[in-house]
């Protein structure tokens, strides 16, 4: 299918400063219709909102799955390009599959991604910031009754950010949720739907409120396991082995987590896929075997942990700062991102430029 083009007749202009993140956006989105069993009109338009009936079934039923991408500006040749854009599409079909939506055509989909950064190219920053990428789908079938929506839109937007964390790279404090679970075995936690994500706004709201960055998920049948933090992915980095939750039906599965196993095996190390047990986390931490923790994401990329709450008590991991092994696999990653690496050039999706 032709993806048509129509420009924004008074588009912004790129900001400056911070760009926060998630709060700024390019002048132009992606739209594609799902009518009728099949895929129709895929249009790059003006950036604006959506006209939506009050009985869309996305506003109902939670019918809605999005991900998260970034593309980078080459610190080298002033190129841009996305990192890992082949995964994320991936998962993204694999997320339609799970609440029951129409999977998109994957050459479509990378083909409207390089339209649409390409239009808004002036937009992506100088690294080490980024601009993000969220490709979403909603079900917009008018009517209520709980089933599977026939009409669908599958639209994309862009906008430089910076941090995710106000504090940039400081070791985060996080608080192990002991009450609340995230998901089940058979449920909805290894796709990327906005449903899982509001359950885990509470308990997120209530570590914050206590002074602590994020949550520590547990698994849903003991309360005994690490699973993964409230947006991201967790490891735990011992002198022998660096151990994360294998991904499942509870899992998202990462796209940075399997990008930090792979780079950690380049380096020599030993990426074990195992649930760790929060009691043992701890016992670790006190008595020096566990060295480190991090967290990894597409927004936050790799960021240290410094302290874990649990039962009641704050427990310091290492010194409290950044160890050597996460500032390893940051910088390498962030090199990978800025094009300054020769590492896994398999990961990078350069942008064609059309004049």
């Amino acid at each position: 299918m032709n993806i048509t083009i129509t420009r924004n007749p008074n588009p912004a202009t790129p900001p400056a400063g911070d760009y926060g993140f998630g709060s700024k956006f390019t002048p132009h989105m992606f739209l594609l219709d799902w009518k009728d069993g099949q895929w129709r009109d895929p249009r790059i338009v003006p950036y604006g909102p959506f006209t939506l009936d009050p009985a869309a079934k996305v506003l109902h039923y939670g019918q809605e799955i999005f991900e998260g991408m970034k593309a980078y500006r080459n610190g080298a040749d002033g190129s841009v390009h996305m990192f890992r854009a082949d995964r994320n599409i991936r998962r993204f079909n694999i997320s339609c599959e799970r609440m029951c939506m129409p999977q998109v055509d994957p050459d479509l989909f990378m083909r409207a991604l390089n339209m649409l950064i390409d239009l808004d190219r002036d937009w992506v920053p100088e690294s080490p910031n980024a601009l993000y990428i969220r490709p979403t789908m909603i079900s917009t079938q008018v009517g209520l009754g709980v089933k599977a929506s026939t009409e669908y839109v599958f639209f994309i937007i862009i906008g430089p950010v910076g941090s995710y964390f106000a504090g940039g790279i400081s070791p985060l404090k996080l608080k192990v949720e002991e009450k609340y679970v995230r998901s089940a075995p058979g449920g909805t936690g290894y796709a990327k739907t906005g449903g899982n994500y509001a359950a885990a706004l509470l308990p997120i709201q209530l570590a914050q409120k206590a002074g602590y960055d994020n949550i520590i998920w547990l698994d849903a049948r003991e309360k005994k396991y690490v699973e993964e933090m409230g947006a991201m992915n967790i490891a735990f980095v011992y002198e022998d082995r660096i151990i994360s939750a294998p991904t499942g039906d509870t899992i998202l599965d990462g796209v940075t987590r399997d990008s930090v196993g792979i780079l950690l095996k380049d380096m020599g190390y030993n990426w074990v896929e195992e649930h760790p047990a929060i009691a043992e986390v701890i016992a670790d931490a006190h008595s020096g075997k566990l060295k480190e923790v991090l967290a990894c994401g597409t927004a936050a990329v790799v960021t240290p942990v410094g302290l874990i709450h649990f039962q009641g008590q704050d427990h310091t991991i290492g010194d409290g700062k950044e160890g050597p092994i996460t500032e390893k696999l940051r910088k390498t990653l962030t090199g990978i991102h800025a094009g300054t690496s020769e590492h896994h050039p398999e990961w990078i999706f350069k942008v064609p430029q059309v004049d």
